[in-house]
C-alpha cells in the first residue's frame, strides 16, 4: 500500500510497508467475541526467555511475506471474519503500523492489537484506530529488565499501560508468569498497582514451553503456581480476572 501525499501541496511520500513474518487466517481466540486474522510482525526490542515467538524477534532485510499480498488475502476475507488482530514480534516497532491499520479499517474489520508497549509514543498515536488491546505488563518495573533482558524496559510499558487507559479502548493486562522470574510478592505487588491504576480486565498466564528455548526455564515446574490464596486475592482485584494455566 502506498500513499502520495505527505500534507504538504507538491511533496510525494511513499508509505513504509508493514514488515510481516507470519499470519494466521482465521482465529477464535486472539480478539475477544471476534472471528480474526493474526497479522505477525517483524522484530522485537526485548529478549524475553519465555517467547513462543522467538524467531520473530529478529528484523530481517526483506519481510517473510509482502504486505501487499496480505492486504489482498485479508480482501479475500470480508464477510468471513470480523477483525484482524496485529501481534508480534512487536507491531509498535514498525512505522508501517498506522498505514496498514488504516487499510484494514478500509475494508470494514474491526483492529485489535497484542503489544508490549515497547513503543508508547506509536502505541498512542494507533489507538485511536483500534477496537481491542492486549497489553503484556511483563512485571513490576523493578522485576522488567530480568524477564526482557534489556536495561529500563519497565518506563516504555508502563507509559504504554497509561496510554492504554486514558484512551478508553477496550483493552486486556496480562502477565505470564514463571516462578523463576515471578515470585508471589512481585505478582501481588504488580496486581495491587495494577488495580491501583484503574485496570479492571486482568489475565495470568502461567509459563508454557511451547516455542521456549530456554532450557532454564522448561526444566523448571510450575505446578500448583501460582498458589491458591494468592488466586483467590487477585480475582478479588478485578472485575474481571482470567487465569490461562493450560
Amino acid at each position: 500500500m502506498t500513499a502520495v501525499h505527505s500534507g504538504r501541496p507538491g511533496v510525494q511520500r511513499r508509505e513504509v510497508s508493514l514488515k510481516v513474518g507470519g499470519i494466521t487466517p482465521f482465529t477464535a481466540t486472539d480478539f475477544p467475541g471476534k472471528l480474526s486474522a493474526v497479522v505477525f510482525v517483524q522484530g522485537c526490542p526485548w529478549r524475553c526467555g519465555y517467547c513462543h515467538n522467538p524467531h520473530l524477534q529478529p528484523r530481517t532485510a526483506q519481510s517473510s511475506l509482502a504486505w501487499d499480498d496480505i492486504h489482498a488475502l485479508l480482501a479475500r476475507r470480508v464477510g468471513l471474519i470480523d477483525a484482524v488482530v496485529f501481534s508480534g514480534g512487536e507491531p509498535t516497532m514498525d512505522s508501517g503500523l498506522e498505514t496498514a491499520m488504516r487499510a484494514v479499517r478500509e475494508l470494514g474489520f474491526q483492529i485489535g492489537l497484542h503489544t508490549g508497549g515497547t513503543h508508547p509514543k506509536r502505541l498512542h498515536q494507533v489507538l485511536p484506530l483500534v477496537d481491542w488491546v492486549g497489553l503484556d505488563i511483563k512485571s513490576t518495573a523493578a522485576g522488567y529488565e530480568a524477564v526482557t533482558r534489556v536495561r529500563n524496559s519497565g518506563t516504555p510499558a508502563f507509559q504504554s499501560l497509561q496510554a492504554v487507559l486514558q484512551s478508553g479502548v477496550c483493552h486486556e493486562v496480562r502477565t505470564t508468569i514463571h516462578p523463576r522470574l515471578h515470585d508471589e510478592n512481585e505478582i501481588r505487588t504488580l496486581a495491587r498497582h495494577l488495580n491501583s491504576v484503574g485496570v479492571t480486565h486482568y489475565a495470568v498466564q502461567v509459563f508454557r514451553s511451547t516455542g521456549c528455548q530456554d532450557d532454564t526455564l522448561n526444566n523448571m515446574r510450575v505446578s500448583n503456581y501460582p498458589g491458591n490464596e494468592l488466586l483467590a486475592e487477585l480475582e478479588s482485584l478485578f472485575p474481571s480476572f482470567t487465569l490461562r494455566n493450560h
